[in-house]
């Protein structure tokens, strides 16, 4: 395993790479509060299977640098994820794989550029349009409060409070019963500078429009209309405090034809460390070459 450094023209990736050089690509890609280290457990499956595995810190995540024009919309981390791809040699036979945050940048980059890769999976936060129809549901409003509350300035100063307690508490909501011990320190690294941490609650603000969008890549957000083509396992925790899977209804009718969705029983939002065996065979079976 090592790390390369791969330079974009506003953001510095930090990635790990593990796997033969020669091999088809695998970006992993992870969400929020979270880091590259959540595929610790995947990462040499899959360069056991023959990909040259790249798992960057996400822009904004140490050690990553934060965007230097204030840039974390949607479509921008599909173009880092398209970058990468590129950048460690891509051939068209690329897989890309996405967690929370990750999850979204997944279905626009394979939407975006679907002849670059061969299958995709998504972990925890279903196709765009589903996840959206959630917000008129009370429940899911209810369990996405903190969406809400990092649009205020205050809460870049409450959420470092207390060596992160506040993300603790969400990683214990979220997963309930899971020891996250050793990953809130990984996030603890990636976020305790303020400039760090800022950019993370970034991806929020952009979203809902407390950041202006710079519209940056216009042609991956136009791709967001076309119907889905890249054959997509998406896999969620059947105790999920994030988005419970109650509140939503089948993701297939979303997602490309050939599509997989699987449920797994007794693991929560970060199912990829609360199940890691059934995850990565699950995974692995689906990406087998």
């Amino acid at each position: 395993m090592t790390t390369e450094q791969v330079v974009l023209d506003d953001v510095t990736l930090d990635c790990i790479v593990e796997g033969p050089a020669d091999g088809p690509v695998a970006v992993l890609l992870h969400g929020f509060p979270d880091t590259r280290h959540t595929y610790r457990y995947l990462t040499p499956e899959l360069a056991a299977l023959g990909y040259r595995v790249v798992v960057p810190a996400m822009r904004g995540y140490a050690p990553s640098t934060p965007s230097s024009i204030n840039d974390y919309q949607v479509s921008r981390l599909a173009a880092d994820a398209l970058a990468l791809e590129a950048h460690f040699g891509g051939n068209g036979e690329s897989v890309i794989v996405g967690h929370d945050w990750g999850s979204g940048v997944v279905e626009m980059a394979t939407k975006a550029a679907p002849e670059r890769w061969r299958r995709a999976v998504m972990i925890a936060v279903p196709p765009a349009a589903l996840f959206a129809s959630l917000f008129v549901n009370y429940d899911q409003l209810r369990c996405s409060w903190y969406m809400f509350f990092f649009q205020n300035a205050i809460s870049d100063y409450v959420v470092s409070l207390n060596d992160m307690e506040f993300i603790a508490r969400l990683w214990g909501d979220w997963s309930p019963g899971y020891d996250a011990t050793e990953d809130l320190e990984h996030v603890r690294d990636a976020l305790s500078h303020p400039e760090n941490l800022t950019a993370a609650l970034g991806y929020y603000r952009t979203t809902f429009g407390t950041l202006p969008s710079l519209n940056t890549h216009p042609e991956i957000i136009a791709a967001q209309s076309e119907t889905p083509t890249v054959p997509t396992l998406y896999l969620h925790g059947a105790t999920d405090g994030c988005a419970p899977h109650s509140h939503f209804a089948d993701p297939l009718a979303y997602m490309a034809p050939g599509s997989r969705f699987e449920l797994i029983d007794g693991a929560g939002h970060f199912l990829q460390l609360e199940a890691p065996e059934k995850v990565n065979a699950l995974i692995t079976q689906w990406l087998a070459r």
